[in-house]
C-alpha cells in the first residue's frame, strides 16, 4: 500500500477493524456454540430443569430434538465464511498497477 492510498484509506480504519472484530466474535461464538461439550453441557441442565419441574415435558422434548440434531448435524457455516457488513472493498487492500519503465 503506497503512501497516498494508505493516508486516503486511513478514515476507513475504524470500520475494517471493527468488521474484522465481529467476525472474529462471530467466529468464537459459532466454535462455542456447535461445541460437543457446550451442547452436552446443555442437555444435562435440560435434565436437571425437568427434574427439579422447571420446565414441562413437552418443552423438554422440543429442546433435547433441537440438542440432539445439533449434535449428530451441526450446521457450521462454510470455511472462509465471513459475516462483516462492509463492503469488500473496505475489507482488502487497494491494489495497484505496476508500470513498466
Amino acid at each position: 500500500m503506497g503512501i497516498v492510498s494508505g493516508l486516503l484509506l486511513l478514515p476507513l480504519a475504524p470500520v475494517r477493524g471493527t468488521a474484522w472484530i465481529a467476525d472474529h466474535l462471530l467466529q468464537e461464538a459459532r466454535r462455542q456454540f456447535y461445541d460437543p461439550r457446550a451442547v452436552q453441557a446443555r442437555l444435562s441442565a435440560l435434565n436437571r430443569a425437568l427434574d427439579e419441574g422447571d420446565i414441562d415435558e413437552a418443552a423438554f422434548e422440543r429442546e433435547e430434538e433441537r440438542l440432539l440434531a445439533l449434535l449428530e448435524h451441526p450446521a457450521r457455516p462454510p470455511a472462509g465464511h465471513t459475516t462483516a457488513t462492509a463492503p469488500a472493498a473496505l475489507m482488502a487492500p487497494a491494489k495497484r498497477k505496476r508500470r513498466r519503465v
